[in-house]
């Protein structure tokens, strides 16, 4: 089990000790295969996304070794094209179970990636991994829609689904800016990235219409905070508009209106927003909360359906828990999630004029 000395750093009053920080982290390391994958929890699958949000809690507990792992894991298997699958049966690369290619779980490789070199200051790491980030990059790009936008994803024929999703757009957004600062870091200029997260900052913040309509679901709310394409008094606006759609007072946030169901990860990902526009109690507030969430393993329940005093579904996942304990590093100041979700060391000012 990981040592609570190791996560000292993890410590949040009223949220996590450092043995129970030290627990969930354990969860996680048990949850991770062998050869670096993070699937949801063992037996269920893998996809880029959560195994990268995994990954990153892992850095933020000082398991540097295996964070590494799992980003060794994405650049062995990445398709030819720069994507990979968004998901596989239990991790196992040779078992695709869903052979669409999506571009933010392919993006977000990238946040990983600087997350881990912050963490480490590892150059050997940036080096090999640079490859993979930008063919991930490239291939996220092809699918850039004249407004901005992002398209979801290709179909396992390779056909393109160019209808874009807030969400994911704004999960882009966030890797994109990792991208230019890893470029950057190795002083290799990308100029049509940087065009290219500027126009889809400017979508995200002014052309609601250019992406599907989900607005019952909370990421639509706070995720173009999450990923750093809103901040200020927008920010502001913005959660307080629909704050008291989304929060449940003592139990955390809905994932879909208006289902009676809160959850760990939306809950989670809600205060690293909150703290990344200055709302640490809030932030804090929202991790109390779903403390009701934690097993006595130390992970967590996906969600809580408050009506029926049911947890559901029965699964601890990997990518709740590693949001708990990215929301509870940023928190508590952890200088490389600090820098990934609050922006110090991304590039600025990337707006083109033209769309300003």
């Amino acid at each position: 089990m990981t040592s609570p000395g190791r996560t000292e750093r993890l410590v949040l009053p009223g949220v996590l000790t450092a043995e129970q920080a030290a627990r969930t982290v354990a969860g996680i390391l048990a949850t991770q295969r062998e050869d670096g994958a993070i699937p949801w929890f063992r037996g269920h699958h893998l996809d880029p996304w959560d195994h990268t949000e995994a990954a990153m809690a892992l850095d933020a507990a000082g398991e540097h070794e295996r964070a590494e792992a799992a980003y060794d894991w994405l650049a062995r298997h990445q398709n030819p094209d720069g994507s990979w699958y968004a998901a596989y049966a239990d991790g196992d690369a040779e078992a695709p179970t869903d052979r669409g290619r999506e571009t933010n779980f392919c993006a977000y490789i990238a946040v990983g990636v600087w997350h881990h070199y912050l963490s480490t200051g590892d150059d050997a790491f940036l080096d090999r991994m640079w490859s993979t980030v930008y063919a991930a990059i490239e291939y996220v790009l092809e699918l850039q829609q004249p407004g901005g936008q992002i398209g979801w994803k290709r179909e396992d024929d390779g056909t393109p689904v160019n209808d874009a999703l807030l969400t994911g757009s704004s999960s882009v957004y966030q890797a994109l800016r990792c991208a230019l600062a890893l470029a950057d870091q190795r002083e290799e200029p990308q100029p049509d990235w940087e065009l290219a997260v500027g126009r889809l900052g400017h979508a995200i913040r002014s052309h609601p219409e250019l992406f599907l309509d989900k607005a019952r679901y909370s990421m639509d709310w706070y995720y173009p905070i999450l990923g750093g394409a809103v901040r200020g008094e927008e920010a502001r606006r913005r959660i307080d508009a629909h704050w008291e759609s989304f929060v449940v007072p003592g139990l955390g946030v809905r994932c879909v209106l208006p289902n009676p169901w809160v959850t760990g990860g939306e809950s989670a990902e809600l205060a690293l927003a909150l703290w990344a526009m200055g709302e640490s109690e809030r932030a804090v507030q929202i991790l109390k909360w779903i403390q009701h969430l934690r097993a006595e393993d130390g992970m967590y329940w996906t969600g809580y359906v408050f009506d029926d005093d049911a947890v559901w579904p029965r699964e601890l996942t990997s990518w709740t828990a590693g949001s708990v304990l990215l929301a509870v590093a940023a928190v508590g100041g952890d200088e490389a999630t600090t820098s990934v979700f609050g922006g110090e060391r991304l590039p600025t000012g990337l707006d083109p004029d033209c769309c300003r």
